[in-house]
């Protein structure tokens, strides 16, 4: 147990000096534990009555004796001591000289610490002029602009020029860090953007990265490389990590953070959970059909069309539920059990050129549909040369009895003036890429949500009024069509591999 003298060492030495734990252990001879356990308790000293030791009353000697030498020996100083009356061994003349010089080292330290924080402060706060810091700075080449920095800047600033400035005046690292509080890494990685590129690599911008994920170059990039399959890229999983995308991308030698690709997907609305089921096609001949898609569309001819296929449904005409203004007293709900005034299957075409959308009812979804839209396109684009017809790899699509339908009417005579049927279709899994997704999103958000028809007929019209309308303004404006006009839907009426058309937060 420690004294009462020792006890209020230790706690002058921690509280009014500010001395770590180390230090204070160091030089009380202490266990880091125990001066722990009395700066919180310091009521378990306990008082022991004072005792002297033998080399008490020749201290004063000794000091004296240090201060005319400083360098002077122990054996000296007790041969010194002997002839005044000293009876104590030696040993207890070297540990007293050993803590007398130690705190004596101690006091030097923190004068140079003390002269090294005022000179700081007055730097900060602009009480030495400029010919002072030029006659003690003259060696420095920007130094106008460090001033500035440190007078001017914000706080990150004023750091980053006080550690330059400290460093080029001679002071030691520990001193300028302990000064401004920051960190040993802080400080040399000040120091080596000095080095690098002066002022202007120092006071340089932080590249903000979430700007990255507003880029359309990088989106494009992180959702043409989600939709292929990472087997493609040499890895061997069937489902995509943000670490797999990033080590793709370094590979290519572009820097992208895992979380730049994940809040570009999160603002796309997809989530990991659906990524692995939706977002990745496993087609073996993902990239080959993606090809063709596309050298087929960028040699499309005036006189060929490219139509993306699909069907929306089957869905219930019933109350329907959605996002919409309420007031501050109205309850907006919708029955769980409802009775439904039937259902709908929507089989539509797009035409990517023209952005024209053909559309009808169906009872099913089945091969004779297919058949029913292919002969509609057919006489609907009679002036046209070929149409190619896309959609993905639902069976109905892909029957042996479509085929050989398609083959039966091309090989009418010419005379018949019909256009010639080809096929694209998209990779297996790959809806995401089918672009009359993108159209059904933007009928579904206008037409469906909170609507409450009254009967089937009532719903035909307001998709009939939704597709006629939309056919109109494309006609009027051409140039003009896709996302910044049609707000509703998801992405522009092209083919990109980067797209996703398909809403991931309906259907």
């Amino acid at each position: 147990m420690l004294s009462r003298e020792q006890v209020d060492t230790i706690q002058r030495l921690h509280w009014r000096k500010k001395w770590p734990l180390r230090k204070i252990a160091k030089h009380l001879h202490l266990a880091r534990t125990s001066i722990k356990k009395y700066l919180v308790s310091p009521s378990l000293a306990r008082i022991r009555p004072q005792r002297f030791g033998k080399l008490d009353p020749y201290k004063p000697a000794v000091a004296e004796l240090l201060q005319q030498a400083p360098t002077i020996r122990c054996a000296e100083i007790a041969q010194h001591l002997h002839s005044m009356g000293y009876r104590g061994g030696a040993r207890i003349l070297r540990e007293h000289l050993r803590q007398v010089r130690a705190s004596r080292s101690w006091s030097s330290l923190d004068a140079i610490r003390q002269g090294v924080f005022d000179w700081m402060r007055a730097v900060l706060q602009g009480a030495l002029n400029g010919a002072a810091l030029a006659k003690e700075l003259g060696h420095v080449v920007e130094l106008d602009g460090l001033l500035v920095g440190v007078r001017e800047g914000r706080l990150s600033q004023r750091n980053r020029a006080m550690v330059i400035l400290a460093r080029e005046r001679g002071i030691n690292q520990s001193h300028a860090r302990s000064f401004l509080h920051i960190s040993k890494q802080t400080a040399t990685k000040y120091w080596r953007l000095y080095q690098r590129g002066g002022t202007a690599a120092l006071f340089a911008k932080r590249v903000n990265s979430r700007q990255k994920s507003k880029d359309e170059g990088i989106k494009q990039a992180v959702f043409a490389l989600l939709h292929s399959p990472p087997s493609a890229h040499g890895i061997n999983r069937s489902t995509w990590r943000l670490t797999d995308l990033q080590q793709v991308f370094r590979g290519r030698g572009e820097q992208l953070s895992r979380y730049v690709i994940r809040t570009i997907i999160k603002e796309a609305g997809y989530k990991w959970r659906k990524a692995r089921i939706v977002l990745t096609s496993k087609d073996p001949e993902y990239k080959a059909k993606i090809e063709v898609i596309k050298k087929i569309l960028s040699e499309l001819k005036s006189d060929e069309a490219f139509f993306s296929i699909d069907e929306f449904g089957p869905f219930a005409v019933k109350k329907q539920g959605g996002r919409k203004r309420v007031a501050p007293e109205e309850s907006y709900t919708v029955p769980q059990w409802q009775k439904s005034k039937g259902y709908l299957v929507i089989t539509a075409a797009l035409e990517l050129s023209r952005n024209q959308v053909t559309h009808f009812y169906s009872p099913k979804k089945n091969t004779k549909e297919m058949i029913k839209m292919m002969d509609l396109l057919r006489a609907q684009y009679r002036d046209c040369k070929t149409i190619y017809l896309s959609w993905d790899a639902a069976s109905w699509h892909i029957s042996k009895e479509l085929f050989a339908e398609i083959k039966k009417r091309n090989e009418k005579p010419a005379s018949c003036r019909y256009p010639i049927v080809k096929t694209a279709p998209l990779p297996a899994g790959a809806q995401f890429l089918n672009i009359i997704e993108s159209v059904f999103s933007g009928m579904a958000r206008a037409i469906i949500h909170n609507s409450d028809y009254q009967s089937l007929d009532a719903a035909k019209g307001a998709i009939d009024g939704h597709f006629e309308n939309r056919n109109e303004h494309f006609r009027k404006y051409p140039k003009r069509a896709g996302r910044k006009i049609w707000g509703a839907e998801r992405v522009q009426s092209e083919f990109r591999e980067s797209n996703n058309c398909k809403d991931p937060l309906y259907r």
